[in-house]
């Protein structure tokens, strides 16, 4: 059976400005303002186990993190951490299809001190408002190693569904990959905001801005 017909605008493609936060600010990647911040925040995963997944990486100086950064198939941003006053995480946006109305999220990478913190959850929020509200984007995707169990955990947990998994998909770092896909949709959106909204609420946060109630959809 055919699917429904579509009345579809086609959206937008991601720009240059920043998304903004209570507590951090997205900022389209200026290798030559962020990358300090950046490689010395990385530094503080001793073990490179930021990159064990990622296709390239860890960086051993300032020239590879920058060729990493100015690729041209992917839309970094830099995650500016009030609190901390730094720029300490990446994310980016990467497979955009707008005649499809398709985008995904991806190359994740928080330092150690972004990691499990209100602002890791809020800089996934406005990525995704920004898809939604303001792009005008039908699907978002969330791709990983499907023995990457942490990432699998963290697509759920931030309101994206299962959809299967592509055996044998790609190679990286000389190994296969086995890719786990999760998506949400625009219909799904709304219920999502509110969730996210209730989350970052100030009665949610105490002092040191831990949760009081976890990130919940319904």
């Amino acid at each position: 059976m055919l699917g429904k017909k579509v009345k579809f605008k086609k959206p937008k493609l991601p720009s240059r400005k920043y998304l903004l936060g209570k507590f951090v600010t997205l900022e389209p990647i200026n290798p030559k303002k962020h990358i300090t911040d950046l490689f010395e925040c990385f530094k503080l995963d001793k073990k490179g186990e930021l990159w064990t997944y990622m296709p390239e990486g860890p960086f051993k100086n300032l020239n590879q993190l920058e060729k990493y950064l100015k690729s041209k198939d992917r839309f970094f941003y830099a995650i500016f951490s009030k609190r901390h006053n730094k720029y300490c995480g990446l994310a980016s946006y990467l497979r955009i299809n707008s005649s499809a109305g398709s985008i995904e999220v991806g190359y994740i990478t928080y330092s150690p001190i972004l990691q499990k913190t209100v602002e890791a959850t809020e800089s996934m929020y406005l990525m995704m408002e920004n898809v939604f509200e303001k792009l005008k984007y039908r699907r978002y995707e969330w791709k990983c190693n499907n023995g990457n169990e942490l990432s699998k955990n963290a697509a759920l947990r931030l309101g994206f569904k299962f959809e299967g998994v592509f055996r044998q998909a790609v190679i990286v770092k000389g190994r296969n990959r086995d890719s786990a896909w999760f998506s949400i949709i625009d219909k799904e959106w709304k219920k999502l905001q509110r969730g996210y909204l209730n989350f970052l609420s100030p009665k949610n946060l105490d002092i040191n801005l831990k949760q009081r109630r976890k990130l919940k959809f319904n």
